[in-house]
């Protein structure tokens, strides 16, 4: 899950959610809403069913795996306040999806391998990690090396994203500040936490 490479347009189609935001798997869940193969009547999904397709729309937006969401689910539980909404925040905390958010890159998976590459730093360290949690006051900017910095500056150019109040961005110095932990309300994903939450528990 952490790296699909199979057809995202078919995810979206069977999550009935844009888990994936490139081009060709939006434009197949806008022409094809209905999930694939159901040319056929299909039995209603039983509530396991419907809970586990909460669960895979965490896991492939986020791109983790079952393990990594285990680990985040562990550590919600540990946190004050409802399960769930704090899973979905630690989600949303992660480095790759901090830099889709600011609009350095076009999907979160495009992030995680520039991560991956050592595109970025944060604050001021060269890192390779997507899984890193960023906290308030950190900064996430691209190396300094003109070929990687002409091409985010184009790609922050060509992208639109919805604003963050928790996150600020530099498009001039192509660098984003974390002005705030992230809450529940800023989370874009539409899930119902609360099945997964009730699904893992079990």
């Amino acid at each position: 899950m952490g790296h699909y490479t199979g057809p995202k347009g078919r995810i979206n189609r069977r999550l009935g959610a844009m888990v994936f935001e490139n081009n060709g798997a939006v434009k197949a869940l806008d022409s094809r809403p209905n999930p694939p193969g159901m040319s056929q009547r299909r039995r209603k999904p039983s509530n396991y069913g419907l809970a586990l397709v909460e669960k895979q729309k965490i896991k492939f937006y986020y791109g983790i795996r079952e393990r990594q969401l285990r680990i985040y689910f562990d550590k919600a539980r540990r946190i004050k306040g409802n399960t769930g909404e704090q899973l979905l925040v630690l989600c949303e905390r992660r480095l790759d999806n901090v830099i889709r958010r600011a609009g350095l890159t076009a999907s979160r998976p495009q992030a995680r391998q520039g991560v991956a590459h050592r595109h970025f730093q944060v604050n001021g360290k060269t890192v390779d990690k997507p899984s890193m949690i960023m906290r308030p006051g950190d900064v996430i900017s691209v190396r300094n090396r003109p070929n990687l910095k002409t091409m985010y500056a184009a790609l922050a150019d060509s992208i639109s994203t919805e604003s963050c109040d928790w996150l600020t961005f530099d498009k001039q110095d192509l660098t984003a500040t974390v002005a705030a932990a992230p809450t529940y309300e800023d989370v874009s994903l539409p899930v119902n936490v609360g099945q997964v939450v009730a699904l893992i528990s079990r």
